[in-house]
């Protein structure tokens, strides 16, 4: 059965709340009986063993909890005789055999169904009649390991909690992130640690995800390494808000084998599930444009007592948009450099590039990063990628464990052409990458190029066949990538009158490129003659007055002499101002955009006018056919 079958057979479980259930409540039952079906699959090989275990280790009086964790197959269990297929069988009782059979896993699983809040759902449903008609169904639901995996399990109930999302309103993008933007995140983490994804290598690794959801960036990482290298142990940790999603997540951990307690519920920002641990991998897909008014207090307590002593002494962004603070937190759990380092990625919007004036929260974690040389990489994504946002979108690469070649600089890459329309929209995402997309970004970042797509154009302007990827610069030695061109333009089959189109794809830039210092150019303060006001005590005796109607400022880049800039910009136009030095102040910005800004000229006047002519000659002639 594929994952959209699947997802149908338990939505159809919605035709039967209908009408005693709102829509935005589906989830509340849906959910938790899914949970509980998977498990309840999950543990039926081993239930024999279990509860000969238990009567065995209690016979002789023992406590049989870690005796049956190590007969059961997952490192959890369920010591009810029942199961959901036998409870079909007494209907006169299914409420309260339900109930004991939930209560009869073990602790970590019994978390799970109290964040559900599973009994209340249960009585509601007794109530009105629907308790057995449900079971019914998800007892006939197979989910058993071997029919359906972890993978396709994940994507099972990310459908369903965004078709619950859509029905109540909710922000869908919050909880999970498109399976692909995370294949993509996770191939760029890995790629240049060879002795992780060497088969043979018995190495052991840590990820962790502040922002959670079901797991899905974790569970994609741990099935990266599994398919790479079998004998390397990833452990997954994470944290999340969501009850439902955190619920999710940690089913899924105790189906893996995961140690459940590494899966925190509560407020990252506010409360540090994972305080003091330092992680190898890090993933995240933090809310956009979301407010942390709520923790407001408790993060500019840390900010102000703690400074770089905790997570955010770099700067606070403004209130409006907290994704900034999950970039601080993610920078503070990485490993030392000298005890192996750490890599990690996060998807922002466009705002954490370049809001935010010189002086600003957001300028100032900016210059932290940058100058600290922790961004590898900065990948833009199509639009219209996410379910609940059609914007603009970067996956950004930060790692103290750069490769020589890497160090003091930034990749770009502008990965907004890479994408094919889905055959259906799912929300706002109307777009997906392929796998041979993906390949293309994960390869640009690996071999560490500067390239360029070109198109060939025919007379017309009309494009010839499909745009074709090649190097302007290869610093990882002179091989050449397998199937990419040296954009030579000979190499191009270029019609008469036709033309290349080249539009770069991937460029690379020292970190100061993206810095500069704003200075305050002053001008004097004139009386009503039009005579210079001079400053009557103090330091400032003798001295011209500013007129701050007049002051103005000016960004210098990094790297120029700013009294040279000043001359050459400013004096010819302002023979008396001059720089207030006190005032001066490093920012930074990451203008993404421009840095793939191809201008292309204007038509000629000419031709417009020769093609208004002839549409003009068009429409008169139809319009004379029409009188006739």
């Amino acid at each position: 059965m594929n994952q959209a079958s699947l997802s149908a057979l338990i939505w159809s479980v919605a035709d039967l709340l209908r009408g005693d259930y709102k829509q935005s409540e589906y989830g509340r039952v849906i959910l938790p009986f899914t949970v509980l079906r998977r498990l309840d699959c999950v543990l039926e090989a081993s239930k024999p063993k279990v509860l000969a275990e238990k009567k065995k280790r209690e016979a002789a009086g023992l406590d049989p909890d870690p005796f049956l964790r190590r007969v059961s197959d997952v490192k959890f269990y369920n010591i009810s005789t029942l199961d959901l297929p036998t409870l079909m069988g007494d209907q006169d009782h299914i409420e309260s055999n339900l109930n004991s059979y939930a209560q009869h896993f073990s602790s970590e699983v019994r978390e799970i169904f109290d964040r559900f809040d599973f009994a209340t759902q249960v009585n509601r449903l007794a109530k009105a009649d629907l308790l057995y008609l449900v079971t019914e169904k998800f007892a006939n639901v197979d989910l058993h390991p071997d029919r359906v995996d972890n993978v396709q399990m994940g994507l099972v109930f990310e459908e369903l909690i965004r078709k619950f999302a859509e029905l109540s309103n909710e922000t869908a993008g919050e909880h999970f992130t498109p399976r692909e933007v995370i294949r993509l995140m996770v191939n760029l983490i890995f790629i240049e640690d060879d002795e992780v994804l060497t088969p043979g290598h018995n190495v052991v690794r840590t990820i962790y995800d502040p922002t959670a959801g079901t797991g899905g960036m974790l569970s994609v990482a741990a099935e990266f390494l599994r398919d790479h290298n079998p004998d390397a142990r990833l452990s997954l940790f994470g944290q999340e808000l969501n009850d439902e999603s955190y619920a999710i997540c940690k089913a899924d951990m105790l189906i893996r084998g995961q140690d459940v307690a590494n899966i925190v519920a509560g407020n990252t920002l506010s409360e540090d599930g994972h305080g003091g641990r330092k992680f190898d991998y890090m993933l995240s897909n933090p809310p956009f444009g979301v407010e942390w008014k709520k923790v407001e207090k408790a993060i500019r307590k840390e900010h102000e007592e703690k400074g770089f002593d905790g997570r955010f002494g770099p700067g606070l962004p403004r209130v409006s948009d907290g994704s900034m603070l999950f970039l601080l937190h993610l920078v503070s759990k990485m490993r030392p450099a000298v005890d192996g380092g750490s890599r990690f990625g996060i998807v922002l919007n466009g705002s954490p590039l370049f809001t935010g004036g010189v002086g600003s929260g957001e300028s100032e974690i900016r210059r932290y990063v940058l100058e600290n040389d922790l961004v590898e990489a900065i990948i833009g994504l199509p639009t219209d990628m996410f379910y609940n946002t059609g914007i603009a979108t970067y996956v950004w690469i930060i790692s103290n464990k750069k490769p020589d070649d890497r160090k003091g600089t930034v990749q770009l890459i502008d990965a907004g052409s890479f994408w094919q329309k889905m055959r259906k929209s799912l929300g706002s995402k109307r777009k997906e990458m392929s796998d041979a997309h993906i390949d293309v970004v994960t390869l640009l970042f690996g071999e560490f190029v500067e390239a360029d797509l070109v198109t060939v154009l025919d007379a017309q302007g009309k494009p010839i066949g499909e745009p074709q990827l090649v190097l302007n610069r290869h610093p990882r030695g002179s091989q050449q990538p397998k199937g990419w061109s040296s954009g030579d333009p000979s190499s191009f089959a270029i019609p008469e009158g036709g033309k290349l189109k080249r539009v770069p794809i991937a460029r690379i830039f020292r970190n100061e490129a993206f810095g500069y210092t704003t200075i305050t150019v002053e001008r004097p303060l004139r009386d009503e003659q039009g005579k210079v006001v001079l400053g009557q005590k103090g330091k400032q005796k003798g001295q011209p007055q500013a007129d701050s109607n007049l002051r103005d400022t000016e960004n210098v880049p990094l790297g120029k002499d700013i009294h040279a800039y000043f001359q050459r910009e400013v004096l010819p136009h302002a023979p008396d101002a001059w720089i207030d030095e006190a005032k001066s102040k490093v920012g930074y910005e990451i203008p993404f955009n421009r840095h793939f800004y191809v201008f292309e000229p204007p038509r000629d006047l000419h031709t417009i006018d020769e093609e208004l002519k002839a549409v003009s000659a068009r429409i008169m002639a139809m319009l004379g056919a029409l009188t006739e």
